[in-house]
């Protein structure tokens, strides 16, 4: 009979978003979804990456990528928007949510 220690069962060291993170993707995607511009969202994760995935259509391809990546060279996190036209690398979540706040929401005057 062997015992699992708690080392061995959180072995799995993944990259997330962290709370204040996902509350402000998901305050911009909120906004996205009452102008009828975005319908799904799915969120992945792996050891080096987590992403949020934001869908038009549920059975469509995303409309953008939000990516959160640790790069092991720089130990630094970057933030990547990669959508139809557009694969930027940003090294603030805020600056990565206004530049897809201003691409995707017009500003009706």
């Amino acid at each position: 009979m062997s015992l699992l220690t708690s080392s061995a069962s959180t072995n799995n060291h993944n990259l997330y978003f962290s709370k204040d993170e996902l509350a402000k993707i998901l305050n911009l995607y909120s906004k996205g979804v009452s102008n009828g511009e975005w319908k799904d969202y799915a969120i992945d994760f792996n050891k080096n990456n987590a992403f949020f995935y934001i869908f038009k259509h549920s059975l469509a391809a995303p409309e953008c990528i939000l990516n959160k990546s640790l790069e092991k060279k720089k130990r630094k996190i970057f933030y990547n928007l990669k959508s139809k036209n557009q694969n930027k690398k940003y090294e603030n979540l805020d600056l990565l949510l206004s530049s897809l706040n201003r691409k995707i929401f017009k500003i009706m005057d």
